[in-house]
């Protein structure tokens, strides 16, 4: 399911530097551990700073295995990019909703 969710989101080029939308989310439990463990230490140090655990000097560190709950960011204009960035053609309604489904009927955990 996980996966053909996200080859459905489509992508787009962040301003290089931005993190605005890099903030604490939830995620299911089955895309938490396909993450590397972070102690207590580094999740309250982020939580503090309202940023993701996974949120490095240039960038995120888990692009690749990031929640779909971060793809959809500027995908949609439900959650638009705070620097008007988009991918060409947005997400489709009926993948948003899937996806929005997905999230609200699985686990979710704090990443």
């Amino acid at each position: 399911m996980i996966a053909r969710l996200r080859e459905q989101i489509p992508s787009f080029e962040c301003v290089p530097g931005c993190h605005d939308c890099c903030g604490p989310v939830t995620t299911s439990s089955e895309e938490m551990s396909r993450l590397p463990e972070k102690t207590d230490a580094e999740h309250d140090a982020a939580l503090n700073d309202f940023s993701c655990v996974h949120l490095g000097p240039k960038g995120c560190t888990v692009y690749g295995e990031r929640p779909l709950i971060c793809r959809l960011f500027g995908t949609t204009p439900r959650m638009p990019c705070p620097n008007d960035r988009r991918p060409e053609t947005m997400i489709d309604s009926k993948i948003e909703r899937q996806v929005h489904h997905y999230i609200a009927n699985t686990r979710q955990v704090l990443v």
